[in-house]
């Protein structure tokens, strides 16, 4: 795990605000969700993706291609561009 160096203290509700050059880094835009996980002691955020997200639109669909054993999701439409993009080269 890797220090940032960033300390923030948890406010009387229980929130802590993530520095702008951290959200920066990690492309987590205003009112995008984090997911929390825990690891023993350690609290993990992660920036929320829904499962069959198309890594290019964001568009949420069953019919989303799965590619790259599960490490790409693409839509259709977004799979064909790349198809020709690639043909193209």
């Amino acid at each position: 795990m890797k220090s940032t160096g960033m300390v923030r203290k948890v406010d009387e509700l229980g929130r802590i605000t993530l520095p702008k050059e951290l959200r920066r880094m990690l492309g987590i835009e205003n009112g995008d969700s984090a997911e929390i996980f825990i690891d023993g002691d350690q609290i993990i955020l992660k920036k929320y993706k829904p499962n069959m997200a198309c890594a290019v639109t964001g568009e949420v669909s069953d019919d989303n291609l799965v590619l790259l054993g599960g490490k790409l999701v693409l839509s259709l439409n977004e799979a064909k561009k790349l198809v020709t993009e690639i043909e193209s080269k």
